[in-house]
């Protein structure tokens, strides 16, 4: 199998290295070689955490070059713009419709750039995920990233038993149900608007 290139991208406190971990648990079920690669950014201030996840027959090294990203996985829009260029061409993000202002914005040092998702889908397939409001719906909005984990499972060829147990063997075991909840709803997300950007 060709090697199949991932980045999840967020800021600090999103759980975007459990992520990582969850999906390569999964390709290890598979049987295929795996390489996590995490690049912990200013995590405690809110600034970006990038991981790589690389699976295929033989893997040679961790991280993922720009232009070679099979699927980008954003928890915020405007990482999701500042990553987008590692995608390939035919690459795919799906992003957590949710606006986190870094510091520059917070002290008006800078603006939160208008309309990402709009100017992502002129080069790129995009699907913006209501994540939050579908993990508040649950009763835990901090379990809006396995809901991401739920939509990109639906690109990927593993099978949902296959996701829920690797997510019962990796999570919290007293977080195992919500979890697990929140993957299916991921798993059956269907993006209704793709022209609303979430404040």
């Amino acid at each position: 199998m060709k090697t199949k290139n991932i980045i999840i991208v967020g800021v600090g406190g999103q759980r975007t290295l459990l992520t990582s971990h969850i999906l390569g648990a999964i390709a290890l079920t598979g049987g295929y070689d795996v390489k996590l690669s995490e690049v912990h950014g200013m995590a405690q201030r809110g600034g970006s955490v990038v991981t790589f996840v690389r699976y295929g027959d033989c893997v040679a090294e961790p991280i993922v070059e720009v232009g070679q990203a099979d699927l980008l996985i954003a928890f915020e829009r405007l990482e999701a713009m500042r990553y987008a260029h590692y995608l390939k061409p035919n690459g795919t993000i799906i992003v957590n419709d949710v606006r986190i202002d870094p510091m520059p914005v917070v002290t008006g040092a800078a603006s939160y750039p208008a309309r990402i998702l709009q100017d992502l889908r002129q080069s790129h397939r995009v699907l913006a995920v209501r994540a939050v409001e579908e993990a508040k719906a649950l009763g835990n909005p901090r379990v809006f990233n396995v809901v991401i984990l739920g939509v990109a499972a639906q690109h990927m060829a593993f099978s949902k038993d296959e996701w829920l147990r690797v997510i019962a063997d990796t999570v919290p075991p007293k977080t195992v149900e919500i979890n697990q909840r929140a993957f299916l709803t991921g798993f059956a997300y269907r993006e209704t608007d793709q022209s609303t950007e979430q404040e």
